[in-house]
């Protein structure tokens, strides 16, 4: 072993002491309410697939057409070679779909979001981030160079008292002779992944147009989920594009296919296309993607009862638990976590839930505070009430032995 292997070692070591070390484990089935992985099957409730479309007939036939009409791998980046018709039509049903002039697809939701914040923030700007944000508009907020102010979960009263306070600096500072406005960005997720409760956007955004910032939303758990359309946080509060002018959306989770976009005016797009690195130098989402994300878009926004069931199936779970006295969150969506506390005890009630055929995710710190080691439960409209009944069970069976 060499010094730097036996350095990596050590470092690996203290993480398995700690109990947080992460380990993969091979799925072999499609997603569903019941998986195959690692050669046994499950009862999965670890799925960010909300609306059960990741294996729908009609989005894995839209991707087989499509592959067969266009090939597999895009070819190039979208500025050189690699935007296809696919990708146009999706970008222009995306932006239709959220009320915006335009959208622009990214690979992956975490290059979205770096995309996003280190082309609109640089020195001399702040970025005023939700300390339980992703922790890709985390380390977006440090990659872009920007004043990066972290204020307190969904505090309102904090945030404009930072706010506050960097106008008024700003009004005093000398250095405004140099001509640089400096530019203000408040950052959040629309549904906070892991503690699965809502931003209050309508309170956010009156903020940001009092103090002149502009508002961006991550809505990656919201979309599909929310709203009479599954128009997401915005549509769930009524917001305009004016109200929320930067909207980042992932494909992966209830549209269940891959990669993000961003939605927003023409002059934000076009300021993206032009200098948002994570766009520009990288391949273009594989054209197939594009063709079945257009065909879960079509369920997404017209399939209302895999909508209402997983509201069903989401009330059903909450007052299932509550009436076990299991410690769920104040949370309506599909992410219902059950903070247990210490790592010890979150995994070994995962390990019992696994040993009786149910799969949920075991969330450890450094992805969620100390002392809020938790089981990330999230449900699917593939789920029934048998399924609900069947995880309550375990569950109070695994929180009476943990």
């Amino acid at each position: 072993m060499t010094p730097f292997d036996a350095e990596l070692t050590t470092a690996l070591n203290k993480r398995r002491e700690q109990q947080r070390y992460r380990q993969r484990r091979t799925s072999q089935s499609p997603q569903d309410a019941n998986v195959v992985v690692d050669g046994s099957t499950y009862l999965a409730f670890a799925s960010n697939d909300y609306l059960g479309l990741a294996n729908h007939p009609q989005v894995v036939s839209a991707l087989q057409q499509a592959a067969e009409d266009s090939g597999v791998g895009s070819g190039a980046s979208h500025l050189v070679h690699g935007h296809t018709h696919h990708h146009h039509s999706l970008e222009q049903a995306l932006a239709r779909f959220t009320g915006r002039e335009r959208a622009l697809l990214f690979s992956t939701g975490y290059m979205a979001n770096m995309g996003v914040i280190s082309a609109l923030a640089g020195r001399g700007d702040h970025v005023y981030q939700d300390r339980l944000n992703h922790a890709s508009l985390l380390d977006a907020g440090i990659v872009s160079r920007a004043k990066m102010i972290r204020y307190r979960h969904n505090d309102i009263e904090q945030l404009e008292s930072l706010l506050a306070k960097e106008s008024k600096d700003s009004k005093e500072s000398k250095d405004s002779k140099a001509g640089h406005t400096k530019r203000k960005l408040v950052v959040v997720d629309g549904v906070f992944s892991m503690d699965g409760d809502i931003a209050p956007l309508q309170e956010l955004s009156a903020l940001c147009q009092r103090y002149h910032a502009q508002l961006m939303v991550d809505d990656a758990h919201g979309f599909g989920v929310l709203g009479k359309h599954g128009g997401g946080c915005v549509e769930h509060f009524n917001l305009s594009s004016e109200e929320v002018p930067i909207l980042v959306g992932t494909l992966g989770k209830a549209f269940g296919t891959f990669g993000a976009f961003v939605a927003g005016s023409e002059a934000l797009i076009e300021t993206l296309i032009q200098f948002a690195r994570p766009y520009i130098y990288t391949t273009a989402l594989p054209p197939a993607i594009a063709a079945a994300t257009q065909a879960s878009l079509a369920l997404l926004q017209n399939d209302f009862p895999r909508r209402e069931s997983l509201h069903q199936l989401i009330a059903y779970f909450r007052q299932g638990a509550a009436s076990l006295g299991l410690p769920i969150m104040d949370s309506l969506t599909a992410i219902q976590p059950i903070v247990l506390g210490d790592d010890n005890t979150v995994l070994k009630a995962a390990h019992f839930l696994r040993d009786n055929g149910v799969l949920v995710g075991a969330i450890r710190p450094p992805t969620v505070p100390e002392g809020t080691g938790r089981l990330r439960i999230t449900l699917n409209a593939n789920h029934c009430e048998a399924d609900i009944d069947r995880l309550l069970r375990l569950l109070a069976e695994a929180c009476a032995c943990s």
